[in-house]
């Protein structure tokens, strides 16, 4: 399978999703909806500084890319969960009478053959206008919403984005730009990756790519595989095998001034076992930086407990437990090749980086991220 190619650890950030004081205006309001191969996820909110406030969310498991690795279609039963949650959203849209908003569909979307009729059953049961990204944008929106996390001290950075059917990487060059603007820079990237005639200095990308394997497809490449911990050591080969086209691949990077950003439900899930939390907190998880050797303790902790025990741990469960081991495979296979003391773990990503993008465009967020 060939990827799709293009032609701080020591901030400690404002709460993104701190909820509204008040009931605000809808003329305040803003919302980002994300459609992906596992989960439809959306947030309402109103913008509050350089951050925002967080009016209304919505997050519910619709596996909507469930069969399409053998099949190259969504099914019938994955369209009609996933519209159901789509639903909600709309309700919850009209409640807030909420106007300015972006609704997007990821790696299911583009791959599906029947993507469009999809498309175009939404518009009709829900009223709702989504938009298929293509990979830059969505690995572009993953790395703004990012921003507030990255250290001052940062000189590279590598932001990853683990999806349900792909996983965006993105290398970023910040040694040219002054450590107070290194976190604004790439608020700067809203407008593209690379652009010419910025006010600030640039944050250089050195290379990205989008690999077609989240936690969801590539569970799916090796779903005939019986034994747990076999099955656990091809994924994270595999995904590794995926990388080769990735220019910094081949490079060694210093541990020092480099650091890697992870969002994702599987980067947070790993944090709160860490943390030995028994219920999610996200103020806890938001910005924690983690080390190669505890996220690898972490991950032999999921195989000793095996398929059983963690669909009873309270912070994977019955849903989750066979998506957490494809995510922790890609996870094992991006610290064996940048082994790092500093990994931020992000408690945010797309729908973020699309409130990010909509509010800074209409001018009512303050320059400085953090």
């Amino acid at each position: 399978m060939t990827p799709k190619r293009p032609e701080g650890a020591g901030a400690v950030p404002k709460p993104v999703e701190s909820p509204a004081p008040k009931t605000p205006s809808p003329e305040q309001l803003y919302a980002a909806l994300d459609l992906g191969t596992n989960s439809c996820r959306m947030l309402i909110a109103q913008p509050k500084g350089s951050q925002f406030h967080v009016v209304d969310s919505y997050s519910k498991s619709v596996q909507l890319g469930a069969g399409l690795e053998s099949t190259g279609k969504l099914s019938r039963s994955s369209m009609q969960r996933t519209i159901q949650a789509l639903k909600t959203c709309q309700q919850k849209l009209r409640r807030h009478k909420v106007k300015r908003m972006r609704l997007v569909a990821t790696e299911a979307c583009r791959r599906a053959e029947n993507s469009k009729e999809f498309m175009a059953k939404v518009r009709r049961e829900t009223g709702l206008q989504l938009e298929i990204i293509a990979p830059e944008e969505e690995a572009r929106l993953a790395v703004i919403s990012c921003a507030p996390l990255v250290s001052r001290k940062t000189e590279q950075l590598l932001v990853v984005d683990i999806g349900g059917g792909s996983t965006e990487l993105v290398w970023i060059d910040l040694s040219a730009v002054p450590k107070r603007d290194r976190a604004r820079s790439i608020m700067q990237m809203k407008r593209g990756f690379n652009r010419e005639g910025s006010a600030y200095p640039e944050a250089k990308v050195v290379d990205w790519i989008s690999v077609p394997l989240g936690v969801a497809t590539l569970k799916d490449q090796f779903v005939d595989v019986e034994d747990d911990a076999a099955r656990f050591a091809l994924m994270s080969w595999f995904f590794e095998e995926n990388l080769s086209e990735f220019s910094p691949y081949q490079d060694q990077q210093s541990r020092e001034g480099f650091q890697i950003v992870g969002t994702s439900g599987t980067v947070t899930t790993v944090a709160a076992s860490h943390l030995g939390l028994k219920r999610y907190d996200r103020t806890k998880v938001d910005g924690l930086r983690m080390s190669s050797e505890q996220i690898d303790k972490v991950i032999r902790d999921y195989l000793v407990l095996g398929p059983e025990g963690r669909r009873k741990d309270p912070r994977i469960g019955q849903d989750r437990q066979a998506l957490i081991m494809s995510g922790s495979a890609i996870l094992q296979a991006l610290m064996r090749c940048w082994p790092t003391d500093k990994l931020s773990v992000a408690d945010r990503g797309l729908r973020e980086g699309l409130l990010y993008a909509q509010m800074s465009a209409d001018g009512v967020l303050e320059d400085e991220p953090h």
